[in-house]
C-alpha cells in the first residue's frame, strides 16, 4: 500500500496553494505549519512573506483564508495576531486518515524505495577484554538506527569493528605458546559459556601482562611475536584466531542478554583490513594527501593544533613502519565505499574520539573516497554517569561490567513485574520472561530517550519505575490496551468518521497521525531519542484518553465504543512498532 499523507502535510499543501494564489510572485512558499495549542495547527509563514512583499500581513492572511480549499479536511480557520492562521481540521478527516493508516501493515509510513546503502559501525568490543558500561551506548544506539533506517527503506550493512589486532596479541600469543595448556577450558567438544570464555581470557591476560612487565626477555619475545602475527606466521595466526573465537563466544552472550542480533559476517574487526593498509598508505602518499615527517606518514590540517600551537597531524603510518588506527579506519572507508557501495557511513562512537574521526573523514575527502555522493557521519555519544553525576564506576572505583549491570536491571524489573503478576494472572515463566523484557527495555530506553550527544545518569530505580518517562510506563500502556481489547467481547475496533470526537480523542488521533513524519525525522537526523519522546507522549495521551473517554465501563453506545476501540488498537500497533524499532519488546500482559 502507498504511504498515507499526514493531516499536517495535507493542510500544509492547501495553505501553500492558497499562498501561491494570493502572492504569485512568492513562488512555492513555505507556510511554516506547526502544531499549536490555540488550534490543531498554526501557519506562521505569512508574516515573513508579507514583509518581503511589503504587504499588510493580516490582509494577506485574509486573502489566503478566502482562497483556501478546505476540501473536507479543514473545519475552521481564523486569522490571529500579525497574520497567523489558526487551523482546525475536521473530526471526519482525523478518523479517515487514521483508518487509512490502520489498513496498512506499515501504518502508512513512507517507504523510500530509492534509498541508498548505509554502513553502520557500532558495538565495537575488544578481543580478550570484558565489555563494560562504556560499550552500552554504541550497541544500543547503533541497533536502533539500524532498525529505523531499514524501516524507512534504507539498505543497511552492519559492521562491528572489533579490536582484534595490535601489540597486546603478541604478549598473549607468546604467553600461550609457553603455557599451552592454559586455554583449554573444557574436555571434549563441550563449549564454554560466555562467562567462562571471558574468565579464561581475563586470567590469561593478567598472567601475560604480569610476565610482560616483570621479564625483559619475555617482553622481547612478545614483541617479536607481534612481527610474526603481522607477517602471517601460521602458528601465530592459529593462536590469534583462538583468542578471537573465545572472545566471540563472550560477545555474543552479552549481545544475547541485550536482546540484540549480531551475525558473524557482520563482525569485521581491525584485522579485516590488514591486506589494504600498505595500498592505503601508498595511495595517500602518491596523491600528496599524506607526507613523510620524521619518518612517519602524516596528514596535516591547519585547523587542528596541539597545545604548543603546532598542527596536530593524523599519523597513518608510524616511523617504525607500523600502522595505527588511522590506516585501518581509512582502509575501512575504502572498503565500505568501493566494495559495499555505501552512500552513507555512520560511526556510532564515543564523542571523545571526535577529533580522530574529523581528521579521518577529511583525509578521505581529500583522497576522493568521500565526495558529494558519499557522506560519513560520527553519531557521537556522551558518557554514562552514576547517580552522583560522575563517570559510572563500582564502589571500588572499577569500571562496571556490562553483564553485571544487565543482570541487576533484569533482577529489579522482575521484582516489579512479580508485584502485579497475580492481578493479571502471569505464570512463573511469564514473570521471568517479562522481567527480561522490562529490565533490558529499561536500560535501552534510558539510553535512547536521551539525545546521543548528551551524558546521562544511570539510575536503575528510576529506569524500572512505573511512573515518568520510562520504558516500563510505555510497556504498561501497551499491556493495558491489549487487556482492554480482550475485555471488549463482541465489540470490535471499527473506525466511524461520522462521529464527533471528544478533545482527548482528537489529541490522541492527531498524535497517531504524526507517526510517519516522526519516523522520517528520526531517520534523517539519526535521532532515536525523537522516537522515544514521541512514544512517551503517545502513552501519556492515551492515559488521558482512557481517563476521559470510557471504552468498556461505563459501556458507551456501540458506534462510540467501536471507534474508541479502533483508537486503542491503532495506539497499540503504533506503540509496539515504535518500541520494536528501538529494540524493546512489548509484553501482551504485564
Amino acid at each position: 500500500m502507498a504511504s498515507v499523507p499526514s493531516l499536517a502535510s495535507s493542510v500544509e499543501q492547501r495553505v501553500s496553494d492558497a499562498l501561491a494564489s494570493a502572492l504569485p510572485e512568492a513562488g512555492a512558499a513555505d507556510p511554516l505549519l506547526r502544531r499549536s495549542d490555540r488550534a490543531d495547527f498554526q501557519a506562521n509563514g505569512i508574516l515573513a512573506l508579507a514583509k518581503k512583499a511589503k504587504a499588510n500581513p493580516r490582509e494577506l492572511a485574509a486573502t489566503v483564508l478566502e482562497g483556501l480549499d478546505k476540501g473536507g479536511v479543514i473545519k475552521d480557520v481564523e486569522v490571529s495576531g500579525p497574520g497567523f492562521l489558526n487551523i482546525t481540521v475536521s473530526d471526519e478527516a482525523i478518523i479517515r486518515t487514521l483508518a487509512a493508516r490502520a489498513a496498512d501493515d506499515r501504518l502508512g509510513v513512507p517507504l523510500n524505495e530509492s534509498a541508498g546503502t548505509t554502513v553502520i559501525d557500532y558495538a565495537q568490543p575488544n578481543v580478550a577484554k570484558e565489555m563494560h558500561v562504556g560499550h552500552l551506548r554504541s550497541a544500543v544506539i547503533g541497533a536502533a538506527m539500524v532498525e529505523i533506517l531499514e524501516f524507512t527503506g534504507e539498505k543497511v550493512v552492519r559492521r562491528h569493528h572489533i579490536g582484534d589486532w595490535g601489540t597486546q596479541f603478541g604478549m598473549l600469543i607468546q604467553y600461550l605458546l609457553e603455557h599451552p595448556h592454559e586455554l583449554d577450558h573444557k574436555g571434549g567438544d563441550e563449549e564454554a559459556s560466555g562467562e567462562e570464555a571471558m574468565s579464561n581470557l581475563n586470567r590469561l591476560y593478567k598472567a601475560s601482562r604480569a610476565l610482560f612487565d616483570s621479564d625483559e626477555e619475555f617482553k622481547t619475545r612478545a614483541r617479536a611475536r607481534v612481527v610474526d602475527l603481522q607477517a602471517g606466521d601460521p602458528q601465530t595466526l592459529e593462536l590469534w584466531q583462538r583468542f578471537v573465537d573465545e572472545s566471540k563466544i563472550y560477545f555474543y552472550s552479552v549481545f544475547n542478554k541485550l536482546d540484540m542480533d549480531i551475525q558473524d559476517p557482520d563482525v569485521v574487526g581491525e584485522s579485516g583490513y590488514n591486506d589494504m593498509l600498505v595500498e592505503t598508505c601508498k595511495l595517500l602518499e602518491e596523491s600528496g594527501v599524506a607526507v613523510r615527517s620524521n619518518g612517519a606518514l602524516c596528514v596535516f590540517f591547519d585547523e587542528y593544533k596541539g597545545p604548543d600551537g603546532n598542527p596536530t597531524p593524523l599519523i597513518v603510518q608510524k616511523s617504525d613502519g607500523g600502522f595505527g588506527y588511522a590506516a585501518t579506519d581509512l582502509s575501512a572507508i575504502r572498503n565500505r565505499v568501493t566494495d559495499l557501495a555505501a552512500t552513507s557511513l555512520i560511526y556510532v562512537v564515543d564523542a571523545r574520539q571526535s577529533l580522530h574521526f574529523k581528521m579521518v573523514f577529511e583525509t578521505a575527502r581529500r583522497a576522493g573516497w568521500l565526495n558529494d555522493g558519499v557522506k560519513a557521519v560520527q553519531l557521537a555519544f556522551g558518557t554514562v554517569l552514576g547517580k552522583d553525576g560522575k563517570p559510572f564506576k563500582t564502589r571500588e572505583g572499577e569500571t562496571v561490567r556490562l553483564v553485571d549491570l544487565l543482570d541487576e536491571a533484569v533482577d529489579r524489573a522482575t521484582a516489579v513485574v512479580r508485584e502485579k503478576a497475580e492481578k493479571v494472572g502471569l505464570t512463573e515463566a511469564e514473570i521471568v520472561e517479562n522481567g527480561q523484557y522490562v529490565g533490558i527495555g529499561a536500560v535501552k530506553y534510558a539510553d535512547l530517550s536521551t539525545s546521543a550527544a548528551r551524558d546521562y545518569k544511570f539510575d536503575l530505580d528510576q529506569m524500572v519505575s512505573l511512573n515518568g518517562d520510562t520504558s516500563v510506563y510505555l510497556q504498561y500502556a501497551y499491556a493495558r490496551i491489549r487487556s482492554i481489547l480482550r475485555k471488549a467481547g463482541d465489540r470490535k475496533p471499527v473506525a466511524h468518521p461520522e462521529l464527533e470526537l471528544a478533545p482527548a480523542e482528537r489529541a490522541l488521533g492527531l498524535h497517531l497521525d504524526g507517526f510517519g513524519t516522526l519516523i522520517e525525522e528520526a531517520a534523517a537526523e539519526y535521532a532515536p531519542h525523537k522516537l522515544a519522546a514521541y512514544l512517551y507522549q503517545l502513552s501519556t495521551l492515551f492515559s488521558a484518553f482512557y481517563e476521559h473517554c470510557p471504552v468498556i465501563k461505563p459501556e458507551p453506545e456501540l458506534v462510540i465504543a467501536e471507534n474508541r476501540l479502533f483508537l486503542c488498537e491503532l495506539t497499540a500497533r503504533t506503540l509496539t512498532k515504535g518500541m520494536g524499532l528501538l529494540g524493546i519488546r512489548t509484553p501482551e500482559k504485564l
